[in-house]
């Protein structure tokens, strides 16, 4: 069984998508864990609505090919489209960051996701949800990743956010008990 982390945004009716998502992710593995919910400005976007960012821990035996069609098949089901430009709204997008150790260029996948050291709504999550794990290709724990990160032009703030009546984020300092 290994740890898979995943990001998880939205820009387009953003509580609902992300609710959605945490649902399906909660019916399909074990253990999920999340990280408060943040939002940000886009990146790289020329339509400037904000996301809603997270990242999401669960436990799983399935292939790096498996979880990756599991992950598309969830966004088209929330209305992404194969052709969709990059920098474009989103409903729903879910990337694979992290499958256990693995590095790579597996099943059509880069391990570790290239954004978990150039994103700040990747890593400041990931720090906070997993900040004693190491990063599978650098060996360094994510807490120390993030405190040596520049987010200069990527603001990024925590959130309110309610989740199955439960409240999973919150603006406060301190981070959220995940779920």
């Amino acid at each position: 069984m290994a740890r898979v982390v995943v990001s998880i945004g939205s820009n387009i009716e953003r509580e609902h998508h992300v609710c959605r998502c945490l649902d399906a992710l909660d019916a399909a593995f074990a253990n999920l864990r999340l990280s408060r919910v943040f939002e940000s400005v886009p990146v790289g976007f020329e339509d400037g609505r904000n996301f809603y960012n997270l990242v999401a821990a669960v436990d799983s035996e399935a292939t790096v090919g498996e979880l990756r069609a599991w992950c598309k098949r969830l966004e088209f089901v929330h209305g992404r489209r194969p052709d969709s430009p990059k920098y474009s709204p989103r409903r729903l997008d879910v990337d694979l960051l992290t499958v256990g150790e693995l590095t790579g260029h597996i099943d059509g996948v880069d391990l570790p996701r290239d954004e978990i050291l150039t994103s700040a709504f990747v890593l400041q999550p990931l720090a906070e949800l997993l900040p004693e794990a190491r990063h599978p290709g650098r060996g360094e724990r994510y807490a120390d990743l993030w405190s040596r990160f520049d987010a200069g032009d990527q603001p990024l703030w925590p959130v309110a956010f309610t989740w199955r009546g439960r409240r999973i984020s919150s603006p406060d300092p301190a981070p959220a008990s995940g779920r």
